[in-house]
């Protein structure tokens, strides 16, 4: 709906809205510049304090897929007129750990009634404006890499409907609550030309606009592509989130499968992602090394495909 609107044409927005970036970079200083994104979204886990550390790991990644530096936030709050109290201050206290641990923070917020919990946070970082990665850097011959696996919506599905097994939901909760900033960190004096986080649009969606913003073909191997526990099982027992079918339907018109992917993996794909990793495109002679440092950072990090020079399809799923 943006994009349909009058452009502002302010010189010094280095990132905007038109091609589906993470954040918007802001300049300030010609060797200073903002990093703005918000996020906020319904429980995804019955534990409150669990669900703030959650909504704000998400909230704190976008700055992080920019190569940028969180400093400050503001909550976002919608929760019920009467309801316990508690459960608010809980939301909180679990948001702020994660704040903390990022060296951000936390200035104020807003909050509103609302019938359904809702929480999150609008994030603001700096970064040099030299240094900002944006989706659109790939190029052909890098390395596709993957810091964390996929899985967290279809065993979100799982959760709610009582159906998940503990091991799958501690495995998911602890990577939504892991921050991407150490994945960030290792990365950034690497050779990587382009990065985006992976969340609501799943990892084809974001592949999507990581290669048509940097006008490059994608080839991901499927097998590679890492995998919470849990995740195929709750495929096969039909836990599909409507956000998963909503990006198949979107996205899939840019995929070309070999025969040899099975279904539940084509499936996979699409899933969306909640405080999901970091998509890393690298040049090819530092991926090795590259991944052993994120693997060293306890990631399940992976080299999950290649760029190709731009093509039909898009996106190669081999």
């Amino acid at each position: 709906m943006l994009g349909k609107l009058a452009r502002q044409n302010d010189p010094n927005v280095l990132v905007g809205f038109d091609k589906a970036d993470d954040a918007g970079v802001y300049q300030l200083t010609p060797e200073l510049a903002l990093v703005q994104t918000v996020d906020f979204f319904t429980p995804i886990v019955d534990d409150p304090y669990t669900f703030g550390q959650i909504a704000a790991t998400n909230a704190l990644s976008d700055v992080y897929a920019m190569g940028g530096r969180p400093l400050s936030a503001l909550a976002l709050v919608c929760f019920p007129d009467k309801a316990d109290t508690a459960i608010l201050e809980q939301i909180l206290a679990g948001g702020l750990n994660k704040m903390i641990e990022a060296s951000c923070t936390v200035v104020g917020g807003h909050s509103i009634r609302d019938p359904e919990i809702k929480f999150g946070y609008a994030v603001t970082g700096t970064i040099h404006p030299r240094h900002v990665l944006t989706n659109g850097g790939a190029k052909p011959g890098d390395a596709l890499l993957l810091t964390k696996p996929l899985g967290t919506g279809v065993i979100s599905t799982a959760i709610k409907g009582g159906k998940a097994a503990p091991e799958w939901i501690e495995a998911a909760t602890r990577s939504m609550t892991t921050l991407n900033r150490s994945a960030a960190e290792v990365a950034l004096p690497h050779a990587v030309h382009g990065m985006t986080d992976v969340t609501g649009f799943g990892l084809i969606g974001h592949a999507r606009e990581l290669a048509l913003a940097s006008d490059v073909a994608l080839i991901i191997r499927a097998s590679e592509v890492p995998l919470l526990s849990g995740a195929l099982e709750c495929i096969r027992a039909g836990m599909i989130p409507g956000g998963l079918k909503a990006n198949r339907d979107f996205a899939e018109c840019v995929v070309e499968y070999a025969q040899t992917v099975p279904e539940e993996l084509r499936t996979i794909l699409f899933d969306p992602q909640t405080a999901g990793g970091l998509l890393i495109a690298v040049a090819a002679t530092e991926a090795a090394e590259l991944v052993a440092q994120l693997r060293g950072c306890q990631l399940e990090a992976r080299r999950i495909g290649e760029v190709l020079p731009a093509r039909k399809p898009l996106i190669s799923v081999v």
